[in-house]
């Protein structure tokens, strides 16, 4: 038996019963009302899948006309619902009309039982298949918006450096060509990248981001491009990859500089090929994205120490964007200093607080070296921390640890250890994978530490 539930319209009560009879061991629910002014209040009319719609109603009258209204009428109501319409009088000329009008189908009288059901089975798959992609659509529509939501971070300053960043990112935007964001961490290159997508013709599609230096070597390919079910252990079902689910939008990939070379083979021929292939399937699937990168690594150096792919940066770095560190931008230290200060004055509920001209003097002598996610997580530890509405230098703990122009000696096993990666990272030049060799750790170790103290 099928799901779909029919409404027959029709003044013969004969034809009804008839109708309701062969219907009812096929569809879930079979409605039928012989007046046709009963569609004017008929409850729920949205939720029948297919109508069928006589098309005279008055005693000697077989122009159809009476049948084309009440068309346009259910149309109104129920744009989606499908219309079948009946009639004794076989017209071609009309039966275009109705379906110019929005019919789906045309059915004589009287009608060949099994034509009429073949008729009314194909109508129902079709409707039922249009409510499946709207209903796809609508999830799409989510997705995106949940994706594409606008960050309560902003690209936030009026500095020079910054101003410069910005005009690049606006004029760059308008195009597809593949662009790389370098800067220190903490320096705000996802949000230029979402700046990028913001700006461009992309703008209505997803934008997915993809901390590379988080993935694992053996789950690399299943994440950026896919699996079938089975082609793992833990393969429990088809997945579609984070290339394939950007396709038409924008795919960041973040920390490109700690991906293996055997990695960045595989990565190479996506993005020249502009085509992925799922793990345990050979089939090519096209991916049409605008691809951004972005590092903390000197990836020029990373080629010479035979650490990256040549061929693989002069494909992702066509536009070339440098994100300065907080401590280039002059000014813009105070105006994201009073930004977070208000930002987190309304989550914790503390108002009226106001940063001293001696605290501003110690926020813009300090070097930032965590630049602004370390002046995001200390405004926030001060304002939770603050017991007077005047900010006072002490009531800033600056982690002096961090400062590369502080050679205070660390006082406690944590400091000492981040000391050690931040010397082995700068020895180097920020190859993780080489200073986790150095300090004899894995990279996803070194990674894991290093993210642990951003937080």
């Amino acid at each position: 038996m099928s799901e779909g539930i029919i409404l027959i319209i029709d003044d013969n009560k004969s034809v009804l019963s008839a109708l309701e009879i062969l219907l009812q061991s096929e569809y879930k629910e079979v409605k039928s009302i012989s007046n046709p002014n009963q569609i004017s209040s008929f409850q729920n009319l949205k939720d029948i899948d297919i109508v069928l719609l006589d098309m005279n109603f008055s005693a000697g009258v077989n122009s159809g006309n009476e049948g084309l209204f009440w068309l346009k009428e259910i149309k109104k109501k129920a744009p989606n619902t499908l219309v079948i319409m009946m009639t004794a009088y076989g017209d071609i000329e009309l039966a275009v009309k109705a379906l110019k009008e929005g019919a789906s189908d045309f059915i004589l009288k009287p009608w060949n039982n099994e034509k009429l059901l073949t008729t009314l089975k194909s109508a129902y798959s079709l409707q039922k298949s249009k409510k499946e992609i709207d209903i796809l659509k609508t999830k799409e529509t989510n997705l995106k918006r949940i994706i594409n939501k606008e960050d309560t971070n902003y690209i936030i300053g009026t500095s020079k450096a910054l101003n410069d960043v910005l005009k690049l990112t606006n004029k760059v935007a308008k195009t597809d060509v593949n662009v790389l964001i370098t800067g220190e961490n903490g320096t705000g290159k996802e949000l230029i990248a979402r700046e990028l997508h913001r700006l461009s013709s992309r703008k209505d599609e997803v934008f997915i981001a993809v901390d590379m230096g988080s993935l694992s070597e053996n789950l690399f390919e299943s994440e950026l491009f896919g699996h079938t079910k089975g082609s793992f252990t833990d393969a429990k079902e088809d997945r579609i990859g984070k290339f394939e689910a950007a396709s038409g939008g924008s795919l960041f990939l973040d920390e490109i500089g700690n991906i293996s070379l055997q990695t960045q083979s595989k990565l190479l021929s996506v993005i020249q090929n502009k085509t992925i292939v799922r793990v345990g399937s050979n089939k090519q699937i096209p991916v049409d994205i605008r691809l951004i990168c972005a590092t903390n690594c000197n990836l020029d150096q990373m080629v010479a120490d035979g650490l990256f792919r040549e061929d693989l940066l002069y494909r992702i770095n066509t536009i070339l964007i440098e994100v300065p560190p907080l401590r280039n931008r002059d000014g813009d230290i105070l105006i994201l200093a009073d930004f977070y200060l208000n930002k987190f004055m309304n989550k914790y509920g503390k108002f009226g607080l106001k940063i001293n001209q001696a605290a501003q003097e110690k926020l813009l002598s300090y070097s930032w070296p965590g630049n602004i996610r370390e002046l995001q997580h200390t405004l926030e530890r001060t304002v939770i921390l603050s017991d007077d509405k005047i900010l006072k230098p002490t009531d800033f703990l600056l982690n002096q640890k961090n400062d590369i122009s502080t050679e205070s000696l660390p006082n406690t096993l944590n400091e000492m250890e981040l000391l050690m990666i931040n010397n082995a990272l700068e020895r180097n030049k920020g190859n993780y994978s080489a200073a986790a060799e150095e300090l004899g750790i894995t990279r996803q170790t070194l990674y894991n530490k290093i993210k642990k103290t951003d937080k």
